[in-house]
């Protein structure tokens, strides 16, 4: 059904075009809002506790268009961001890029601070889009790995049940199990309140090593990871 606009007789000639400008603004507003928000903007702290460093992530995804250029400013003005794609007709929809992992000596804060960054961007079709996020330093706890413990050998192939230590005020917990040679990789994001997690039987291989991190996420994403090893027991 087509959208009727009646007017009253009575307003005149001005009355008239001031009603006019102010139903115009409002369409245009509307649209404005509904069409010019990224559907997601992220910027986020990682730190590992074995190794020492840290890095930042962002992550942008357009609106369901593709972005041929995203900029990000920096609570203190600069440019941290300019990425395009100037070849592309499609464009890219989501971009998720990550710093390099200096050791976590507080360079890396000091050339992303803590604040607001901006996020403007533009699709192949010409629409423009903005959107905002806080990135803060505070991490979270990172988890204490009960089992299997650091470094444990023959440890069994079938009902393997990961536990960790309780961490309060988190978003979630991730898992990661990793076989390097094989490039064979588990992972699992699970509530904040789970305190373990069973390996689906069949995953593990028997007298084989493997690495294990548990990742504790606050809730503003930033996020902790502690890393272990173990190794399987040569028969199941």
């Amino acid at each position: 059904m087509k959208r009727q606009i009646c007017f009253t007789p009575r307003f005149n000639t001005i009355g008239l075009m001031v009603v006019l400008a102010a139903i115009s603004q409002g369409m245009s507003a509307g649209n404005a809002l509904g069409a010019d928000k990224f559907e997601r903007v992220a910027i986020y702290l990682e730190q590992n506790i074995q190794d020492k460093d840290a890095e930042v992530k962002f992550d942008v995804i357009g609106s369901g268009k593709g972005l041929a250029s995203l900029q990000v400013t920096a609570p203190d003005g600069r440019t941290v961001v300019d990425f395009k794609t100037p070849a592309s007709k499609l464009g890219i929809n989501r971009v998720t890029l990550e710093s390099p992992e200096p050791p976590n000596d507080g360079k890396l804060q000091a050339d992303f601070p803590e604040g607001r960054y901006k996020f403007a961007g533009r699709t192949s079709g010409g629409v423009t889009l903005s959107g905002e996020a806080v990135l803060s330093h505070a991490l979270p706890e990172p988890a204490s790995v009960v089992r299997p413990r650091p470094d444990e050998n023959d440890v069994p192939v079938a009902g393997l049940r990961v536990t960790w230590g309780e961490v309060r005020n988190l978003e979630a917990i991730t898992i990661v199990i990793e076989q390097e040679e094989t490039e064979q990789t588990l992972s699992a994001t699970l509530p904040a309140s789970a305190s373990n997690f069973a390996v689906p039987d069949g995953f593990l291989m028997a007298a084989t090593s493997y690495k294990l991190g548990i990742g504790t996420v606050a809730k503003g994403g930033n996020k902790t990871v502690t890393e272990t090893t173990f190794k399987t027991a040569a028969r199941q």
